[in-house]
């Protein structure tokens, strides 16, 4: 887990920044089989989600966490997109939520996908999220989130990191 003392050369980062938006690529390519009635296919993503983490993981030890700054937004976002998704290992997925909050703290990350990283992880974990980005279940054809600790405050909570509220965001994703 130690990070590289000498700076990464140019070309490299710019090969590093390419398979972390290859990796989003895919990812969003199989997304829908994540939940297939065809069990092959969710296992198709669960293996890919999880080679993708394994990745992830050995990224973060060399560089940190890949900020916009070090491969460029588009990558950066790729790197959160494999984060989010690296369910099946909590481990990877709170070492990524921890070099994150660092990179927000300073500057070189945004809040927002900040914010669904730490729900994300925290419901993986058992735990109530904080701004009720991750969906529990859909009751009655609307969304209810998985258990929040502050209900009261999710939307204010949501709007100081730049989300929408709640109620907007899923009626903007539901099914049509």
């Amino acid at each position: 887990m130690t990070r590289r003392q000498d700076p990464a050369a140019p070309a490299e980062l710019a090969e590093l920044a390419a398979e972390l938006t290859e990796m989003a690529a895919a990812d969003h390519a199989a997304a829908d089989t994540a939940h297939s009635p065809d069990l092959a296919e969710q296992l198709t993503w669960r293996r890919l989600t999880a080679r993708h983490g394994e990745r992830l993981a050995q990224i973060m030890d060399e560089y940190g966490w890949p900020t916009a700054d070090l491969v460029g937004p588009e990558a950066a976002r790729a790197a959160w997109l494999v984060a989010q998704h690296a369910d099946r290992r909590a481990d990877i997925q709170r070492r990524a939520l921890d070099l994150m909050t660092e990179a927000v703290r300073g500057g070189r990350a945004g809040a927002r996908e900040l914010a669904f990283l730490r729900d994300r992880t925290l419901v993986n974990e058992g735990r109530p999220q904080v701004y009720g980005t991750q969906i529990g279940a859909v009751v009655d054809g609307a969304p209810v989130p998985w258990p929040c600790e502050r209900p009261d405050l999710m939307d204010e909570l949501r709007a100081g990191v730049g989300i929408e509220p709640f109620a907007v965001h899923t009626a903007r994703h539901a099914p049509r």
